[in-house]
């Protein structure tokens, strides 16, 4: 199995179709989990990635930094999460996003402070977990790939950056928690 990294340049329809979940009875799956462990731990520029990014429309995301301060050193948490579900979501924050299948668009985009997610490991393993922050921002952002949905489509504002620009950028318009509570209302999701 080849992987071929999708966006919107020649691909947009293809990322925008919803990704089938993980069936963990047949073997199809842990090929293409290990063509995407792969490819993430040589891309460097990678917060995490979507299955369906790389050719691979199933339920699948490669989690590899979360940590806001951290994001320059040499630190990954990497692991793979199989059909990942948000079970609720709280709080809204704003960060300006950008994104490997995006090309240079980055857009401020509003996420929940706080997800409550389930999903399973590479061994079928259950877990549910409570990301906060910006883990939950990357989380969101990942999720909302397998459900076809780029974060431009939500932005309240598109600028066109490349990565140095967009970094310099992000020094002066950080990451910002609205709050910490109240329920979050997904804006593409609840209009559906």
């Amino acid at each position: 199995m080849e992987l071929e990294r999708k966006t919107i340049a020649s691909d947009e329809e293809y990322l925008r179709q919803i990704s089938k979940p993980v069936d963990f009875n047949k073997n199809d799956w842990q090929e293409a989990a290990k063509k995407l462990d792969e490819f993430c731990k040589s891309y460097d520029n990678c917060l995490a990635m979507a299955s369906v990014q790389l050719g691979i429309p199933l339920r699948m995301i490669y989690l590899k930094k979360t940590d806001l301060n951290r994001l320059e050193e040499d630190y990954n948490e990497e692991k793979i999460m199989i059909n990942p579900k948000v079970i609720n979501s709280y709080g809204l924050t704003t960060y300006w996003e950008a994104c490997a299948s995006c090309l240079t668009n980055t857009g401020l985009v509003e996420r929940p402070y706080k997800i409550e997610l389930e999903y399973f490991d590479i061994e079928g393993k259950k877990y549910k977990e409570v990301f906060e922050g910006f883990a939950s921002t990357v989380l969101s952002h990942e999720i909302d790939h397998l459900d076809g949905i780029l974060h431009i489509d939500i932005a309240n504002e598109i600028l066109q950056m490349e990565k140095e620009e967009r970094k310099a950028w992000r020094k002066t318009h950080p990451y910002k928690i609205i709050r910490k509570d109240g329920e979050y209302k997904h804006p593409k999701k609840d209009k559906n």
